[in-house]
This record gives C-alpha cells, structure tokens and sequence, in this order.
C-alpha cells in the first residue's frame, strides 16, 4: 500500500515561512490530484490547497495570497510553502492524494476527494 510522508513542518513566529514537502515511496504520484489538508486538535480537518496534473490549483480564503502549492513531477513530490504565517495557521497538516485512475484534471478541496493520507506533521505558529 502507498504511503505518503510528510516532512518540513516546526515552530515558526508570526510573519515567518515554512515549506511543507510531501512525496510516496515506491508509488507515482504524477498522475494524481494532490492536495493538503490541516486539523486542529477537536476540530474537523480543513482543506488548504489543492492541485492537478495541469498545475491549476485551488486554496483555501484563509490562505490565499500567503501560501503556495506546487509539485514536482521529477522528484514525486509536492510542496506547500507558507508566508506571512500566523497563530492561527497552527495544526497538523496533511498530504493527500487522489487514488490513480488515470490522470486527474478534477479541483476539488474537499476531504472525500482524496484517497490516501500521510501521518501529518505539525506546524506551530506562536511568538
């Protein structure tokens, strides 16, 4: 079974930058939709950003215009770079990826979109 892990995530203080790296061992990830996804501990996760094989993508209101979704086709990855952070971007953030079923065109930041999930890794923004 793929499994995709998550890595770049730590404590940054406001106004500062993270970026998020995502890629699946011994699984291609080019021909899918990639998405990421954050919780908070007691509350239902939520969609941030989204992207296709075409490279359209797709964010959250909460997050346009400081974060920034991209993958690389060569290095199987995706990324999510994070600026202009604040208290309230803290939590867990999480890869997805749609299942493969040929190549995905859709943009849907919605949960039940995606079929595989990393572990997460936490992002914690505080002064």
């Amino acid at each position: 079974q793929a499994h995709l892990m998550e890595s770049g995530g730590g404590s940054v203080q406001p106004g500062g930058s993270l970026r998020l790296s995502c890629t699946a061992s011994e699984y291609s990830l080019n021909a899918n939709c990639l998405g990421w996804f954050r919780q908070v501990a007691g509350k239902e996760r939520e969609g941030v950003a989204t992207i296709n094989v075409g490279h359209q993508t797709q964010y959250a209101d909460s997050v346009k215009g400081r974060f920034t979704i991209s993958r690389s086709m060569e290095k199987n990855q995706v990324y999510l770079q994070m600026n202009s952070l604040k208290p309230e971007d803290t939590a867990r953030y999480y890869c997805a990826s749609t299942a493969t079923t040929g190549e995905c065109w859709y943009i849907a930041l919605k949960e039940n979109f995606f079929a595989l999930w990393g572990q997460g890794t936490q992002v914690t923004v505080s002064s």
